[in-house]
């Protein structure tokens, strides 16, 4: 399908059948069995088959329309490829409506307390017995995992040889006996993230995803499409020009200017390497690049939310919390924020995990 006609076909539908009075779940059904809600999804699956460029111009139309866009979050953004790649028919059929529909939550558990960085060192075990699997360990930073009906793990399944040979992704159901979510409190004071136990949990043999012990080869494609996620080009343009926007006399600086002025530029730059990676995709794979793009992304999101503190000074202290006039608002707003985002730099791997990936797979060094 050629862009133009992507274009067309997606105006069409999104301006024949947006309604706001529709209730969410009605309109995520609807977008589901069109297949213009997931359009890199397989047309088996109600998608259209398109590759990501064209789904990036079904979402232009859509918010052009001003249409609430589907469920997004980790399940159809990360889980969704690796079966669609990697899963069976059956787990595809079992897992994508649900998710589609706005209806389940899924989560990912892959860092553990001595395994984060270096993530072939996991240690969290699933062992064979009879048909099911027995899971003990822990996981570690599970961003929702309050929330999540379904989460996709990392385990070893063999011990015996080397560390990234045996690992393999197991789907488990949080409510399965055994499963235990403890949360961690952030120094923004949110509850985002949590820890995860897991003792003698039985699962399912056919919620192994891929083949046994080939689960570092589906890790490497999962983080792979989280970096390119986890570079939020469009939400750091936004708060970029949201800051500008309440800032008010502030903007009059021109070092201020100067420094937004420098910013935009380098999202401008970043966004068109983002177009660039997805161009340079295929089969549904990352190309290399996305570690650029997490490594950019999240120190330009950090970026943006340092001069959002900086130009809030001690308006951003907590107390100012009694005063609603929306200038004020968005100064309180700005140290949580600032406080939340260093994390960006470490998850998806770290910004010096992701220097090495450059160097070795682009650079060749």
């Amino acid at each position: 399908m050629d862009d133009h006609r992507i274009v067309g076909e997606a105006r069409t539908w999104y301006r024949d059948s947006w309604d706001p009075s529709l209730s969410v779940g009605a309109w995520f059904r609807m977008m589901y069995e069109s297949g213009w809600g997931y359009p890199t999804w397989p047309e088996r699956w109600s998608g259209k088959g398109l590759p990501t460029s064209g789904a990036k111009l079904v979402r232009a139309e859509r918010r052009a329309v001003g249409a609430l866009g589907p469920p997004s979050g980790i399940g159809p953004t990360l889980l969704a490829p690796m079966l669609f790649r990697h899963g069976t028919a059956e787990q595809c059929d079992r897992f994508l409506r649900g998710m589609a529909y706005g209806g389940e939550t899924t989560c990912q558990m892959l860092s553990e307390p001595d395994a984060g960085s270096d993530l072939a060192s996991l240690r969290t075990t699933a062992v064979r017995d009879g048909d099911d699997w027995v899971v003990n360990g822990q996981k570690t930073w599970t961003t929702l995992g309050q929330h999540g009906d379904w989460i996709f793990t990392l385990v070893r399944t063999d011990p015996e040889v080397k560390k990234q040979a045996g690992i393999s992704m197991l789907l488990i159901d949080m409510t399965t006996p055994g499963v235990e979510v403890r949360p961690i409190e952030l120094i923004d004071g949110g509850h985002e993230v949590n820890e995860v136990w897991f003792t003698d949990v039985r699962v399912p043999g056919d919620l192994l995803v891929g083949e046994l012990n080939g689960g570092w080869t589906i890790a490497k494609f999962l983080l792979g499409n989280e970096r390119v996620g986890v570079a939020p080009v469009g939400a750091t343009k936004r708060a970029l020009a949201a800051l500008k926007a309440n800032a008010g006399p502030l903007m009059d600086d021109p070092l201020v200017r100067a420094r937004v002025a420098e910013l935009e530029n380098d999202l401008l730059a970043l966004e068109l390497t983002a177009l660039r990676v997805v161009a340079h995709s295929s089969d549904g794979a990352p190309h290399p690049a996305s570690s650029v793009l997490k490594l950019r992304g999240t120190e330009l999101q950090q970026a943006v939310s340092e001069l959002a503190l900086d130009l809030a000074g001690p308006a951003s202290l907590a107390a100012h919390a009694g005063d609603d006039s929306p200038q004020e608002g968005w100064a309180r707003r700005s140290a949580p924020t600032y406080l939340n985002l260093r994390k960006a730099s470490i998850y998806g791997g770290s910004n010096e995990i992701q220097r090495q990936i450059i160097s070795r797979t682009i650079l060749g060094l």
